[in-house]
């Protein structure tokens, strides 16, 4: 079977159109209507049938797309152990969220830039849904995604992820008397009759509010969609709403933040890469630097350390 026609399956399977399959491949969907046919000749079975205007996998088609997540990594892997000791060369692309670029990425470059100057980062920003998609268009070769401890993220079997750090959130509110305390389902509660302010280009805060207030006896009234954390704090100093914000940022003024502690709501970082692709020395070298403590990677390239994402925030946007 050609390889190929097994990313044309297993794109298939992902996106649930020939359409869309052909709009990331650049070809016509007659191209790959035609190469899914051959393949099915090669595989000696059926692996679509009709739904509708459409068409899905056949069961002996979803086994084969799973078969081709193994094979196509295999594949890969085979590639870059035909010279596993090369030394580290190229340009690694990653889609990262803004703190993450800040915080993780930008230490590392006056470090590869003295260490191993045939390296280079091509860096895009965007948020982890956007980044997960680029990845599995071979778009990028790294992600740095997110999500929150209490709607936690799922990753498929294509891609490998590694954590590389939490930080926890709070519930910020304008600063008008105390801020309300007591255990996170007490403070939500204490909430649920405000207009709640997310993400507009990512779900994981809203995912995360849902459930606490779930937890808490209420359905949040979802109102206002924010990428940038700053408009976030200037929304909630007009009233417009209450939202998460990162608890060692450095707030605007009117807005308190309550701290949310049993359960507490943590941002999880991730670098995530394809599998079969770790083994590129450009991109095992990034995702060794990526997991090393700030300290000792700053310490190895003659930089200074910079603060972890702990005491920043995730800077949306």
């Amino acid at each position: 079977m050609d390889p190929r026609r097994l990313e044309l399956l297993l794109d298939l399977s992902r996106l649930g159109s020939m359409r869309a399959v052909a709009d990331l491949r650049g070809v016509t969907t007659s191209t790959v209507s035609q190469q899914l046919a051959v393949l099915a000749r090669e595989a000696g079975v059926d692996l679509l049938e009709p739904q509708g205007r459409l068409v899905r996998l056949t069961p002996a088609g979803r086994r084969l797309a799973d078969h081709a997540v193994t094979i196509l990594a295999a594949i890969e892997a085979a590639r870059v152990d035909l010279d596993p000791t090369a030394t580290p060369s190229g340009t690694v692309r990653v889609a990262a969220f803004a703190s993450a670029v800040r915080e993780a990425l930008l230490p590392v470059v006056p470090v590869l830039a003295e260490r191993h100057r045939d390296v280079r980062l091509r860096v895009h920003e965007h948020e982890p849904a956007e980044a997960l998609t680029l990845l599995a268009a071979d778009e990028v070769d790294l992600a740095l995604t997110y999500d929150y401890n209490l709607a936690p993220a799922t990753f498929d079997g294509s891609v490998l992820a590694w954590p590389l750090w939490e930080s926890p959130w709070g519930l910020g509110a304008p600063s008008v008397g105390r801020p309300p305390r007591g255990d996170t389902l007490e403070v939500f509660g204490r909430f649920r009759d405000r207009d709640w302010i997310v993400n507009s280009r990512n779900t994981a805060d809203e995912d995360a509010v849902r459930t606490v207030a779930s937890l808490a006896g209420f359905r949040p009234r979802i109102a206002h969609r924010a990428d940038s954390l700053e408009l976030v704090e200037d929304m909630v100093v007009a009233g417009l709403g209450v939202g998460l914000l990162p608890a060692g940022r450095r707030r605007a003024r009117g807005v308190a933040l309550c701290r949310l502690r049993d359960p507490e709501v943590r941002l999880r970082a991730y670098a995530v890469a394809r599998r079969g692709r770790t083994g590129w020395p450009p991109l095992a070298l990034v995702l060794r630097m990526l997991r090393e403590p700030a300290g000792s990677r700053a310490r190895a390239g003659g930089v200074r350390p910079r603060r972890t994402p702990e005491h920043r925030d995730r800077g949306r946007g």
